[in-house]
């Protein structure tokens, strides 16, 4: 009968109940970042870093939530540009419009196209 020997090596990672390993904050923060910037796939990357597709988009997930978002609508308030005294418009035929009215213009210039 052969002995087998086992030896327990402690590597320092945390461990749940069912023996997975628990990444810190800081890792799984830096695998985020690591994978905005490598240009990967989130499956390519997951693989390449030997970490489960779905606890990788998990950790994707959480910190993008994490992390601000600018509104996907925000209210701008914009002043009346100041309309210069007079407005030139030339047109791909050479033909040059000039005035102060610029509604008079457009219309004029949207007519003169049907021409």
């Amino acid at each position: 009968m052969e002995t087998v020997t086992t030896e327990w090596v402690d590597t320092g990672e945390k461990r749940d109940r069912k023996g997975r390993r628990i990444a810190l904050a800081q890792q799984r923060a830096a695998a985020v970042e690591g994978y905005e910037r490598s240009g990967l796939t989130q499956r390519a990357f997951a693989e390449r870093e030997g970490i489960k597709y779905f606890t990788f988009a998990h950790w994707l997930r959480t910190e993008r939530l994490r992390k601000p978002r600018l509104p996907a609508f925000a209210e701008v308030k914009v002043r009346p540009a100041r309309v210069p005294s007079a407005v030139e418009i030339a047109l791909p035929n050479g033909l040059v419009v000039r005035g102060a009215d610029v509604e008079q213009l457009a219309e004029l210039v949207a007519r003169l196209r049907k021409c």
